[in-house]
């Protein structure tokens, strides 16, 4: 059991770790990006046309009319 004893970890082991982590999540949150931007801007133009078109018949639907009658 005496022959089992770990080395300390020393700060630099522990900064080349987080370095390494580091850049493997930066790699792919770049890719991720190049995908999703697309995506965001075509499901900002759906809402947009969606919100349109919603708003258009809701306009028709409840407009008031007005009479005007001369007496």
């Amino acid at each position: 059991m005496a022959d089992d004893v770990a080395e300390p970890i020393t700060r630099d082991q522990i900064a080349e770790s987080l370095r390494s982590v580091r850049g493997e999540i930066t790699e792919e949150v770049e890719a991720g990006t190049k995908k999703l931007i697309p995506v965001a801007v075509a499901g900002g133009v759906v809402m947009l046309l969606l919100a349109y078109l919603i708003g258009r018949r809701v306009g028709t639907t409840k407009s008031t009319v007005v009479e005007i009658r001369r007496i």
